[in-house]
């Protein structure tokens, strides 16, 4: 049904990783069955010396820990009851992260309305971070997995013909200028993107991803 991608695919540098992912699809294997969607946001965060980052100034917690993994590795946390789910990028001890904001559904609609309420409209099913891990089953127990490997994966498809909108991250506003960064990625004019602060800038995108 869907194959992952080579590990190859998130050793490459944050920003560009965070435009590479849209268009792949997020999928999670569970006991309840198989629920996919493709990407549509992200949001790139540069540890380090980004202040919006969990990873500022080198931050290594027990929280953070993952970040210092391989790129590829699962990053979850909780935030306000809603789990979110990161890919980890940079190089190892490098803690820079990608973070999954919304995707279109794509593949076991039924299961995440079973998940997230009979009566919900389509686009609301994911069109958030919250969203789209309790659509998919998405859970802290995903913590440091890998995305290249069953159950929760990153999966290549074919359809690359759209446009990328740039602007501001989400939810960041007590980051100082990091709350400004243009570090935020969405296929232009999809329907299930949250809704965006600012739209900064539009990336030509063509049939040459992936």
């Amino acid at each position: 049904m869907f194959q992952p991608v080579k590990k190859e695919f998130f050793h490459q540098p944050t920003i560009e990783l965070a435009k590479q992912l849209l268009g792949t699809v997020l999928v999670k294997e569970t006991k309840e069955g198989v629920a996919a969607g493709r990407i549509v946001e992200t949001e790139a965060y540069l540890g380090p010396d980004d202040r919006a980052a969990h990873s500022f100034k080198g931050r290594r917690t027990k929280r953070t820990e993952a970040m210092f993994h391989e790129p590829g590795t699962v990053y979850t946390y909780v935030m306000h009851t809603h789990c979110l789910v990161n890919v980890v990028s940079g190089k190892v001890d490098m803690p820079e992260a990608v973070l999954i904001r919304a995707v279109e559904p794509v593949y076991g609609k039924d299961l995440m309305y079973e998940r997230r309420g009979e009566k919900k409209r389509l686009y609301d099913l994911t069109s958030g971070p919250g969203k789209l891990t309790k659509a998919l089953g998405i859970t802290r127990d995903d913590y440091g997995r890998r995305f290249y490997e069953q159950p929760i994966y990153i999966a290549a498809d074919t359809r690359h013909d759209f446009d990328i909108s740039v602007g501001p991250r989400v939810g960041i506003d007590n980051s100082g200028e990091a709350r400004d960064y243009p570090w935020r990625f969405w296929v232009k004019d999809n329907p299930f993107v949250s809704k965006p602060r600012k739209e900064v800038d539009v990336i030509k995108e063509g049939a040459d991803r992936l």
